[in-house]
């Protein structure tokens, strides 16, 4: 990355992927946590899955996981390493 431009251009779009990123899993989270819990007040204890239930396996466990791993490969793939320093050109001297 040689241009202060291509530079920006780069952070921006680095920006938008976290933001996204964020913003799905604030929406993972909240259908989770709200969609599948229950609703109704009763008598018998909710339907477990691996002694959880199925609400929390999803919003405080399988979440979390999948999103780590998301955030991982974002970084991967999508960050580029770039130097700070400010070049100078060699026309300008």
């Amino acid at each position: 990355m040689k241009t202060l431009s291509a530079r920006y251009h780069q952070a921006h779009k680095e920006a938008k992927w976290a933001v996204g990123l964020a913003i799905a899993y604030f929406i993972w989270w909240y259908i989770s946590a709200y969609a599948f819990s229950s609703t109704e007040i009763t008598t018998t204890l909710p339907e477990l899955y691996w002694g959880f239930p199925l609400w929390f396996l999803l919003a405080c466990i399988i979440g979390p996981i999948l999103f780590t791993v998301l955030c991982g490969l974002m970084v991967k793939f999508i960050y580029q390493d770039m130097s700070l320093e400010i070049e100078k050109d060699s026309d300008h001297e």
